[in-house]
């Protein structure tokens, strides 16, 4: 009788355990909570590969489709719980990716155009295909345009992506004029070359009046980011530069300058081109801000966004203009991106003359590929969503969903500021001071990207960033934390691990801010006297520790929780295309672990991928030399114990 009342007992606790478990999970706060995406579903036969987005003036969405059509769809929000419509307004176009509006028109670039699209009678139907401007194309697949932006004066922005090598397969190259460059065009089809260095320029957007856009990472482009976009400059990839002599052109650099400073890495061996790879522990790599030593008309970027963190193939830019009506971020910046189907959210100021800013994440979730966005009157953000020829998370490969805000008001950071000796950072709730004057609630580092022809850069020169102290404001809704190492160009990551939300056990919704530290501000910087020293005694993380049989024999081996690993996941970028149980970009770490590779194999196989492994998968995973060999160890051990689970 004894034992089984015990036995209950045991069962009870249980399930009390459970329930909180559960409960506790329920009420933890999430992107949805405060931001809910909506699909629109789509007519049978429609397929929305979501090239441009245009909310016009009479509460309709023009969306243009990679496959060359332009939809017009009233009620697309779905209210009153009525269908949306679609209508198909042009057709037979040369894969679209942008829409602009102007005097009635509806405007896109073509791959090789800029088309003006116009309905002279009112039925919803372009009657009017009109060139304004053509350029010239290759026949390379990669020959994007992006466009139109319209333009303060009327006229308009389009960017142009570059072809890549025949024999150089993976360098970027400018086959035919103005291909790596920005466009300006106006209405009566005269074209100014604005600026070069675009490698795949898929965003664009005016930030305050002035133009803005966003490139993805690849050679020459360590990572993706945010430029402010001057006449005249010069942004990072070199293949435009072959035609800044031609007449007309604000860019004076030429080809042969750059590669008399700048490696271009270029060897041949038994006939053929080696491909350039990262070099682990580069003795003295180039870094962009060298670069503008020798050409001044080297623009940085305003903002990184870090690879496999902050996006892998970073798109459309977008100003919450809506008075309030889409949150509390009103005048913030919103960069979609395509390949980890989500948004980030941007804040900019100027330092010194020049932009720089924080990027935080914002929403996850998305269906497919966010590539376009655009707001309607209401404040809701609808998406254009494409996956073809790269592969997103997500379910399914395009579709057109919108974002609403539900009113609720998520713990954030709202802004963070450069100072002298550190940030500030505004919250949208007050935090909580014991926690938020409490050194160890705070962790970070600084790094930046290597410039060279490689794709990709990993994080270089990377180095702990050392609180010196933090100051509260009276009202708790600003954290000054001063930091003894900032470095000028680098990127400052912080996490706010232990900043709590007042009166409540919860962080903020996205602890982690990403700030481009191009300038450091001048000014008073804060006396040691005002700032806050202390420190909470730190527990002791007790590591999980589970037997388990490597593939290849008996031997025991460590292997970390599902929470444990979670840091070495984000900090390598394993989780930019990679899920525990769901296939994103690559296959889950359920379906890698299938493969019954032993844990040295797997370290083999990060960092040197074989793509043949995976043909199912449109992209293959680019080497990580970069991940250290016991943190590759350790998330190897991780995958192969979830063959257990």
């Amino acid at each position: 009788m004894k034992r089984t009342s015990n036995k209950f007992r045991i069962l009870v606790v249980l399930l009390i355990v459970g329930f909180l478990q559960n409960t506790i999970a329920q009420n933890t706060p999430k992107e949805e909570d405060y931001y809910r995406i909506t699909t629109i579903p789509t007519p049978e036969g429609v397929l929305i590969e979501g090239g441009g987005v245009l909310s016009l003036p009479d509460g309709s969405i023009a969306v243009c489709t990679r496959r060359g059509d332009v939809w017009i769809i009233e009620n697309p929000n779905m209210a009153n719980g009525q269908a949306s419509t679609f209508i198909k307004f042009a057709s037979g176009l040369h894969e679209p990716l942008g829409l602009a509006y102007k005097d009635g028109a509806i405007y896109t670039a073509q791959r090789g155009e800029l088309t003006k699209l116009v309905d002279t009678n009112g039925d919803r139907i372009a009657d009017v295909y009109e060139t304004v401007y053509a350029w010239p194309l290759s026949t390379h697949y990669h020959e994007y345009s992006f466009g139109p932006l319209l333009a303060p004066d009327n006229s308009f922005f389009v960017t142009a992506n570059v072809a890549f090598g025949s024999e150089e397969w993976w360098r970027g190259e400018s086959r035919v004029p103005w291909r790596g460059w920005t466009m300006k065009i106006t209405e009566d089809g005269q074209m100014e070359p604005w600026a070069t260095g675009m490698r795949s320029p898929a965003g664009y957007g005016l930030i305050d009046g002035e133009l803005f856009y966003t490139d993805n990472q690849g050679d020459w482009i360590g990572s993706g980011g945010l430029w402010h976009l001057k006449k005249g400059v010069f942004t990072v990839h070199p293949a435009g530069l072959k035609w800044s002599q031609l007449e007309g052109s604000p860019v004076k650099l030429t080809e042969k300058e750059f590669y008399s400073k700048i490696d271009k890495r270029q060897v041949r061996e038994n006939g053929r081109f080696i491909k350039p790879e990262n070099i682990p522990d580069e003795e003295d790599p180039d870094f962009l801000y060298e670069a503008k030593t020798y050409f001044p008309e080297l623009q940085l970027p305003a903002v990184i966004l870090p690879h496999g963190i902050l996006g892998i193939s970073n798109s459309e830019i977008k100003v919450d203009n809506t008075r309030g009506k889409f949150g509390p971020f009103e005048g913030q910046v919103l960069v979609g991106d395509m390949g980890q189907s989500k948004i980030m959210r941007v804040v900019l100021e100027k330092v010194n003359g020049e932009y720089q800013g924080v990027a935080f994440d914002f929403r996850s979730g998305f269906q497919s590929g966010v590539m376009r966005m655009d707001f309607d009157n209401e404040g809701n953000l609808f998406v254009g969503e494409t996956n073809r020829g790269w592969g997103s998370a997500g379910t399914t490969n395009s579709g057109l969903e919108f974002v609403s805000w539900t009113g609720r008001m998520p713990f954030e950071m709202k802004t963070v500021k450069a100072m002298p000796d550190g940030f500030e950072i505004e919250f949208t709730k007050p935090v909580d001071k014991a926690s938020a004057e409490d050194l160890d609630s705070y962790k970070g580092k600084s790094y930046i990207y290597k410039y060279h022809p490689v794709y990709g850069s990993p994080q270089t020169n990377v180095e702990d960033v050392i609180i010196k102290g933090v100051k509260v404001s009276d009202d708790g809704l600003r954290v000054r934390v001063v930091i003894d190492n900032l470095r000028q160009y680098y990127v400052h990551e912080l996490t706010l691990q232990g900043v709590k939300l007042k009166g409540k056990d919860e962080i903020t919704l996205h602890p982690t801010f990403y700030y481009n530290l191009n300038n450091i501000p001048e000014g008073n910087k804060l006396p040691l006297f005002e700032l806050s020293t202390k420190r909470s005694s730190a527990k002791k993380k007790v590591v999980k520790k589970t037997t388990v049989k490597k593939k290849t024999g008996a031997k025991k081996v460590v292997v970390l929780s599902d929470e444990e690993i979670q840091p070495l996941l984000t900090n390598n970028t394993c989780v930019a295309c990679h899920n525990k149980d769901k296939r994103v970009v690559g296959p889950s770490f359920k379906e890698v672990a299938k493969r019954n590779y032993s844990n040295e194999k797997i370290v083999e196989l990060i960092y040197n991928p074989q793509p043949k492994n995976w043909p199912e998968y449109a992209t293959p995973m680019a080497p990580m030399p970069q991940v250290p060999k016991t943190e590759a160890l350790k998330i190897a051990a991780w995958i192969n114990s979830l063959d257990n689970k």
